[in-house]
């Protein structure tokens, strides 16, 4: 079976000195590799071509068969590095929790080990005759999350 450290390792080197950062990879025990990266801006076909090369020229395919897939993390998938949460502040996210809460919030901070959305909530001020709707800011373990995504509106 294919090394995973060491594919690890060759994809740090590839993205060394770039803005791409690695978000996931995957190694099957049939030596199905699969590589997602991620960049604050945008990832390119070069960018995956340079860093298949790089993989390619340090695993030899007549000593182990292997196959191999280098992407970029997709648009509707859950983030898995803290290079997601920082790429997407600003943007609405869905928040899945651990208790079954699913929460459509703005990804406002991110920290070592949280982050902070601002969450919609209901607020009946002292006379009003109904709530009013105001985003109110409220942090989040990493751990307490079970999936955390990009959420696309269509307008």
């Amino acid at each position: 079976m294919i090394d995973k450290q060491l594919i690890t390792k060759t994809v740090e080197d590839a993205i060394a000195g770039t803005d791409l950062f690695l978000v996931d990879i995957k190694v099957t025990p049939d030596n199905d590799i699969t590589v997602e990266i991620d960049s604050p801006d945008s990832v390119d076909i070069d960018s995956c071509a340079d860093i298949t090369r790089k993989i390619e020229s340090v695993f030899d395919r007549d000593a182990e068969d292997y196959s191999l897939e280098v992407g970029s993390a997709g648009l509707t998938s859950p983030f898995k590095v803290k290079g997601q949460y920082l790429k997407n502040i600003g943007n609405d996210i869905e928040i899945l929790t651990r208790d079954g809460r699913k929460i459509h919030a703005r990804l406002t901070a991110v920290g070592d080990d949280s982050f902070t959305a601002e969450v919609a909530a209901k607020v009946k001020e002292p006379g009003a005759k109904k709530a009013t709707t105001v985003m109110q800011p409220e942090t989040f373990k990493f751990d307490d999350c079970k999936s955390v995504r990009y959420e696309i509106k269509f307008k």
